[in-house]
């Protein structure tokens, strides 16, 4: 992965992590809302002064949270969401606070359901579970204190409000549990999908390349030519020309009467061994049909053109292919110039020209369209 690639990544992941902690912000404020009507309804055993002060200490904490999501500081942690922490320390306000209510303490336990359901999809079972019992004993641990006290108003209210959390929090973990079932089950389809959609584009590519090869000499075949030349001739700008070249091999049908059509595809094999050596990586030569070959020089002059052409036929020319003995190899090259605005077919047809003039003037030698147009 690169660097800005990454760098992105931890963008829009800061991004998520401080949506997130909007929301759990918003949940503090509620629950403080609550925790001030209480007050001002004397529900909450507490001075205004010491209302205040949790605010703030609340205040901070968030704050403390605030600063390492803005400084960056949360992606040195295991879990940069700090999800086990934040669910943590609001389960321990929570608490606290709870512990401050003389009476309507149960309307507030549904504020542990609250802060819990942001660990569902983040935590592992067991860390969730762990959160889960932290909140029920917790707040069980506050009913025991204050009844040993003699400060429970109610015990069996407050045995029904910790049976029901304790309930609430085995839901929870059990539905915890399950939603991480899926999520695993659908991460690993995800990566199983990933896996086959690598293997069909494997496959894809293999099919184009067969598609595009020809079998025998591994050239590309003349299908793929074209459409390639077509393409290049149209992407072709103002004071740039392509050079274009019909290759044939001299005597073929000779070589194949006397020495069989095993010979003959050595023969076209070897040319393409020869072909691949001589040519730059950016030419492209492909077999036209039988012992005909066609070759495009992207972005060459009429000299240069020639010059290729001519290495290429004095190669072929002292070829020896492997496992026979043929007395002489040769090839004839029609040759033109790919201009803007030409037409493909026109351009091939001056090539065939060029390469019928090669043949009727003895085979083994280059002949160029535009050597016409000079005379």
């Amino acid at each position: 992965m690169s660097l800005s690639h990454q760098r992105v990544t931890q963008h829009t992941l800061q991004r998520l992590l401080l949506k997130r902690f909007g929301m759990a912000t918003a949940t503090y404020a509620l629950t403080g809302l609550l925790c001030w009507v209480a007050l001002f309804n004397d529900l909450f055993r507490a001075s205004i002064a010491t209302a205040l002060l949790l605010t703030g200490l609340a205040t901070l904490s968030q704050l403390v949270f605030l600063g390492l999501f803005v400084s960056g500081q949360n992606l040195r942690f295991r879990d940069p969401s700090l999800t086990e922490a934040q669910v943590l320390v609001a389960l321990i306000w929570l608490t606290l606070l709870l512990g401050m209510f003389a009476n309507g303490r149960g309307a507030l336990l549904a504020i542990y359901v609250v802060i819990l359901l942001f660990g569902v999809f983040q935590l592992p079972p067991r860390v969730f579970a762990r959160c889960a019992l932290i909140a029920f004993f917790g707040f069980a641990g506050l009913n025991l204190y204050e009844a040993f006290v003699n400060r429970l108003a109610d015990p069996a209210l407050a045995i029904l409000q910790v049976s029901v959390l304790g309930g609430v929090m085995l839901w929870l973990s059990l539905f915890a549990s399950y939603v991480q079932a899926m999520r695993q089950r659908m991460r690993q389809r995800r990566f199983a999908l990933q896996a086959h959609q690598d293997t069909l584009r494997g496959m894809m590519r293999q099919l184009e390349d067969l598609v595009a090869t020809d079998e025998l000499t591994g050239l590309f075949n003349r299908r793929h030519f074209l459409r390639f030349a077509k393409s290049a001739l149209e992407s072709l700008r103002v004071g740039r020309q392509h050079g274009l070249a019909l290759i044939d091999l001299d005597h073929f049908k000779r070589i194949n009467d006397t020495h069989g059509h095993a010979a003959g595809d050595r023969v076209l094999q070897t040319f393409a061994g020869v072909a691949q050596a001589c040519l730059r990586d950016g030419d492209v030569i492909a077999r036209y049909g039988g012992e005909e070959f066609v070759l495009l020089l992207p972005n060459t002059q009429s000299d240069q053109f020639t010059a290729c052409c001519e290495r290429l036929r004095e190669a072929f020319n002292q070829a020896e292919p492997v496992g026979i003995k043929v007395d002489t190899l040769s090839l004839s090259i029609g040759m033109t110039l790919l201009t803007m605005h030409d037409d493909l077919d026109e351009a091939l047809q001056r090539a065939d020209q060029a390469l019928y003039r090669a043949k009727r003037s003895g085979r083994n030698r280059c002949a160029a369209a535009w050597e016409d147009a000079d005379a």
